[in-house]
């Protein structure tokens, strides 16, 4: 979908001479927002001399004020802003019963995260903006929201007379012949749009044309022509101020010069996209949501800067390209946790990335059927080594579409020829460069859920069995980590959360849709015995009291039921809520109840099914443990599949004498896996190979007492 632009979508409220203002200063960013907030404020002022009489009319002027103001930071490509504004509108036009204000604000925050990447909140915003203004009757709205949900907007743009709207539509339309290989008719939609830009002076909707015109030439081969049209894309984009659309603009063109072979201009222009990009992640602040889909939708910059770094033979570089835009939004939960929110944006030359970080350090980075593979190893030297996905793994879809329906599988199946295949993937090209008995694992992608304990060699032997293995997010991340002050963490106590009650949790109907645990309860106090700490289990584990005692411990365990989307877990219901029914929001705790914590655990220990899975994306695995190292844990054991009862009661006894012992998380896990690997009854994958250690390396101790915090 192209983006529309927002202004012709408000009424102001204020006279037409106004509005016409509005629109003249719309393009010129700063200056139309100083206009908006003076209006703003004299809507504001005129509304206070009508209180008494209760006049409404200001008020939705000063609603309409606020849509401008959202519209006009989305030009400057302040979302975070933009939304703020969108929103104050949204409630204003629903304060004054404005029907026609309540739908423009709806689609102007469509359209606000459709830009971020967020697509399931743009099209819930876009059909509630549709059913307004079907309501109403505003055929005008009800165009542009078949256009935004990508439904019959052509015909309805027209009927109203909307030419804006039309050229749009002619947009969309020459994409989805592009996307079917009709070329020739793409190319007329797009010489459309472009035409009725230029007559009702729309210079975004002329630059996403020009930028249209120069992907449909690309894919022709025609790479001067594409070029031109996308130097034409950027000039625009540069005059209107619009930072994203520019971005974009650098990333096209930098497209053409790998095409033709000028690998450092392809770095050159790569590069300023990325940093195009970075900059406007910044404005949106602490908004971790919107971070996570913005780095996702620009994911393919940071990947084509990264393979032509490679391609000239400049490893170093490349792998400081790969790590820029590694889990960043994480990055920057880490700082705020362990630094106070100060801020420490990476750069391509910042060499101080490889300090803190551990010999035997493996950096992933999956580009459609290649694997890099960065050996970070003694003396802090740089090598690379690369695989190739092959035809089992690849199939006939894309690559990394295929390699994560391939990781899935060995999680639902860990059969030996899944895992020998992905051993050879992922180990076999850096299995001379790695000595010693430690490997940390940087994954990327589907990556992140390899079960990399029992990956098995050419000699048939677990990976387990060479080495104590951990994951870690970036080696940013690692150094994060390292330098977080001593005494941030907890040095004692343990929450230790097993059965929690759910008996209660049931659908409309009263149908049970959870059932009780008891293993997962002897699980927690067989624990308490071992560090001689009382469990909280039954109905005394509620979603209140987990979270009034998260932030107080070294140590965190749950043993519940976890989501197998997200990994997030069901505790009791708490008893004082408003419903009968429990909703999710009295029991389940979320990624964002986690992310509301400061957590100061060592460990924070995940025994619930599946608790290492979330949405796979550019950012990384989205899910419940990356909320644990996002709100302050130094490390996380999470399990990759649904796990044996019985099995895991054994592994975790094990694992805690180890721990208890003083020995190093890695090394415990390590040594329980084995435990268990070399038993009768448990000695199958399935059993030993659901864990994975994310973080650091930390050795708990608990006999110590408590320091003042």
């Amino acid at each position: 979908m192209e983006e529309k632009d927002p202004i012709s979508h408000h009424n102001s409220g204020a006279s037409s001479g106004d509005v016409k203002k509005v629109i003249d200063l719309y393009n010129r960013g700063e200056e139309a927002i100083e206009y908006l907030n003076l209006y703003l404020k004299k809507a504001k002022e005129v509304g206070d001399k009508h209180e008494e009489a209760k006049e409404v009319g200001d008020k939705r002027g000063e609603g309409n004020a606020y849509g401008n103001l959202g519209t006009a930071y989305d030009i400057l490509g302040d979302f975070k802003k933009a939304i703020e504004y969108h929103n104050l509108h949204l409630k204003i036009a629903k304060e004054v019963g404005d029907k026609h204000g309540e739908g423009k604000a709806y689609g102007n925050l469509g359209t606000a995260y459709h830009i971020l990447g967020d697509l399931k909140k743009a099209l819930e915003y876009h059909n509630l903006h549709l059913k307004i203004v079907k309501e109403v009757g505003d055929k005008h709205g009800e165009g542009n929201a078949y256009g935004n949900l990508g439904n019959a907007y052509f015909s309805l743009a027209k009927e109203v007379g909307d030419k804006r709207g039309e050229g749009n539509a002619y947009g969309n339309l020459g994409n989805m012949y592009r996307t079917l290989g009709y070329l020739i008719k793409a190319n007329n939609y797009y010489q459309l749009m472009l035409k009725i830009a230029k007559e009702v002076g729309d210079k975004r909707g002329e630059g996403n044309a020009y930028g249209n015109l120069g992907n449909m030439y690309r894919t022709l081969g025609y790479l001067i022509k594409a070029n031109n049209y996308y130097q034409l894309m950027l000039k625009i984009a540069k005059e209107v101020g619009d930072k994203s659309l520019e971005a974009k603009a650098y990333y096209s063109v930098g497209c053409v010069f790998e095409s033709l072979g000028r690998l450092p201009k392809a770095v050159v222009y790569y590069q300023a996209s990325i940093n195009l990009y970075n900059s406007l992640r910044v404005l949106l602040k602490s908004k971790d949501e919107w971070k996570v889909h913005f780095r996702n939708q620009y994911q393919m910059a940071y990947t084509d800067l990264c393979r032509v770094l490679v391609e000239q033979g400049n490893i170093d570089q490349a792998l400081l390209a790969a790590e820029q835009g590694r889990a960043q939004a994480l990055t920057d939960l880490m700082e705020s946790s362990f630094c106070g929110g100060a801020s420490q944006h990476r750069g391509d030359e910042d060499l101080a990335v490889y300090e803190n970080v551990p010999s035997n350090t493996v950096f992933q980075a999956v580009d459609k059927a290649d694997v890099n593979l960065w050996v970070v190893s003694e003396g802090k030297q740089v090598q690379l080594r690369q695989s190739k996905l092959n035809n089992s793994v690849s199939g006939k879809k894309e690559a990394s579409q295929s390699l994560e329906a391939f990781v899935l599988g060995a999680c639902e199946n860990p059969s030996l020829d899944a895992l020998s295949t992905l051993y050879d993937i992922v180990m076999k090209p850096v299995a001379d460069l790695v000595q010693g008995d430690e490997l940390v694992i940087i994954p990327d992608g589907p990556l992140w859920l390899a079960p990399y304990a029992a990956l098995k060699d050419g000699n048939s032997k677990y990976l387990c069995e060479s080495f104590r293995i951990r994951l870690a997010p970036s080696l940013t991340s690692l150094r994060l980590l390292a330098h977080c002050p001593d005494d941030y963490h907890k040095s004692s106590g343990a929450l230790l959360v097993g059965d929690p009650w759910v008996s209660e949790v049931t659908n409309s109907e009263g149908v049970k849709l959870l059932v009780q645990l008891p293993f997962a309860k002897e699980e927690v106090e067989m624990i308490g015995k071992i560090l001689n700490i009382t469990p909280v289990t039954g109905r005394q584990a509620t979603k209140h009291e987990v979270l009034q005692r998260l932030s107080s411990v070294s140590l965190v365990h749950f043993a519940a039921h976890g989501c197998p989307e997200t990994g997030e877990i069901a505790l009791t219901p708490d008893p004082d809520r408003i419903s009968t029914v429990p909703t999710e929001e009295d029991y389940i705790l979320t990624i964002r109840d986690v992310l509301n914590v400061q957590i100061r655990a060592k460990l924070v220990v995940l025994s619930c099914s599946h608790s290492g899975w979330g949405e796979i994306m550019a950012e990384g695995v989205v899910g419940i443990a990356r909320a644990f190292m996002g709100a302050g844990a130094r490390s996380v054991l999470v399990s990759l599949w649904g796990i044996d009862d019985e099995a895991t009661i054994e592994f975790m006894k094990s694992f805690y004498h180890y721990l208890a012992e003083g020995k190093p998380a890695s090394e415990s896990l390590n040594l329980a896996m084995k435990s268990l690997r070399e038993s009768d009854k448990f000695h199958d994958i399935k059993y030993w190979a659901p864990f994975s250690l994310i973080g650091d390396d930390v050795t708990l101790d608990f006999m110590a007492k408590e320091r003042d915090k």
